[in-house]
């Protein structure tokens, strides 16, 4: 089984943040053969549109869990080709042990936190 690197959004390190576009930091955490292998905290730059998700993306994150996470991050996210689980809430670890067992699955709806059409320009992954 190959490494995989989740991202979680937190603010004390500990609990998954309840908005994933004003977290304080993002856990990364790098597993390998459903194991956790190593965990770090990074800070996040300053948050705009866009922003999170190729700051994410270029650090290897194969995988979001967060709990509210809006729509246009999602799509990013995907464009990325990095999945996203949300509605995940409590300590981090009890939800990547759950992850990793493969069962923690995205729950409510992804909400809508800006509106209107974005323009995404340029943000394909490279090589596409």
């Amino acid at each position: 089984m190959k490494e995989l690197t989740i991202a979680i959004p937190s603010n004390d390190g500990e609990t998954v943040a309840e908005n994933f576009g004003q977290c304080r930091k993002f856990v990364m955490i790098t597993t390998r053969e459903g194991k956790e292998i190593s965990r770090a905290s990074i800070d996040p730059p300053e948050h705009a549109p866009r922003v999170f998700p190729a700051f994410l993306a270029l650090r290897g994150a194969d995988t979001i869990i967060a709990e509210d996470i809006g729509g246009h991050a999602v799509s990013l996210f995907n464009m990325y080709n990095v999945d996203v689980i949300q509605g995940a809430r409590g300590l981090i670890s009890d939800n990547v042990k759950i992850f990793l067992d493969g069962d923690l699955k995205s729950r409510g709806s992804i909400y809508s936190h800006h509106e209107g059409d974005y323009d995404y320009g340029n943000l394909k992954p490279e090589g596409e």
